[in-house]
């Protein structure tokens, strides 16, 4: 699924990196037709620092190098108030990179760069629901009119509003605010209809917004994914799911579990919580029945290292479809 982004993302490179040198050869035009003293400026800059490049191979003296390092100093500075007199930024016939970073390679010496990140997002929900529901799915729409105000039963500490507004609270003044600094995973459980999923795409959404590379799999996707990671070794799947910045893993218990399953959920899940690579997971299972559902080893870890998050209420999405009758 994610083999052959890596060649797209190299064109999409190639082509940042081609239009900015034709805006630059634009530019300089621009600059010849209009003020061509600035680009003799440009081009005896140009010649003179190769001339230092080749100098500096012959190993000439350094008194000499450093005479030509002074010229060229003045003579850029010269451009530059040459450019401001006329109502230039002092960089423009410069390349203009989009990510002064990686200079619009993608990687830093042999490390991907934050922005090779976020264009393999972007490549890898260009065609996936999950970019359309966040239009929808956010926290500007988010309706706590939706959860009731009573108590729906005596066990319960809060009545279902209070509650969301405790996991609200939280999220939007503690987790996302301090995400990079945090290493907590959370679990939603509760019933069907009570928000998990919407609560979900609205952490998704807000993190993406914030630059963060997010993936999102329902469990019948991710048990996929793993398939294909252990049959295809397909690594650059297993790099996108194990290094992401947050996994949000959906419907986990709706999953036919077999052998193969168990076990490969088991070892991913553990290679994120070894990493400390953060997720969150949403489940219609009580906590009684994901220790059913699942062996030891895996509810133990899903208990265990994440930060539990009950949710109740009745079905939102009945109640969501009366009120616009």
């Amino acid at each position: 699924m994610i083999k052959g982004y890596e060649k797209e993302l190299t064109l999409i490179y190639e082509k940042i990196r081609n239009d900015e040198k034709k805006n630059l050869d634009n530019r300089r035009k621009e600059i010849e037709n209009k003020h061509p003293e600035i680009l003799e400026l440009d081009n005896l800059i140009q010649k003179k620092s190769l001339k230092l490049s080749l100098d500096i191979l012959r190993g000439m003296d350094e008194s000499t190098l450093n005479k030509y390092k002074d010229e060229i100093t003045e003579l850029r500075f010269k451009k530059c108030e040459a450019l401001v007199e006329n109502g230039y930024n002092p960089d423009y016939l410069n390349l203009q990179y989009g990510c002064p970073k990686c200079k619009d390679e993608g990687y830093i010496g042999i490390n991907r760069c934050s922005c090779y990140k976020k264009k393999l997002v972007n490549l890898y929900y260009k065609d996936s629901d999950l970019k359309s529901s966040l239009l929808n799915n956010n926290f500007n729409n988010f309706n706590i009119s939706l959860f009731s105000t009573h108590k729906l039963s005596e066990e319960d500490k809060f009545s279902p509003r209070k509650n969301m507004e405790n996991i609200l609270k939280y999220l939007t003044q503690e987790y996302l605010p301090n995400f990079k600094n945090l290493d907590d995973n959370l679990l939603f459980y509760g019933n069907s209809g009570t928000g998990k999923t919407f609560l979900s795409c609205c952490v998704a959404k807000a993190l993406l917004d914030s630059g963060y590379l997010v993936v999102y799999r329902t469990v019948d996707e991710l048990m996929k994914n793993l398939r294909e990671i252990k049959i295809e070794n397909n690594f650059a799947l297993e790099d996108l799911l194990l290094n992401c910045d947050l996994l949000v893993i959906d419907d986990l218990g709706t999953e036919q579990i077999t052998e193969f399953t168990t076990t490969e959920f088991f070892n991913f899940l553990n290679k994120k919580l070894l990493k400390k690579k953060k997720m969150l997971i949403s489940t219609n299972l009580s906590l009684k029945d994901i220790s059913v559902t699942y062996t030891e080893r895996i509810s133990s870890r899903l208990i265990g290292n994440f930060n539990l998050y009950k949710f109740y209420n009745e079905d939102i999405r009945i109640q969501s479809n009366l009120r616009r009758r």
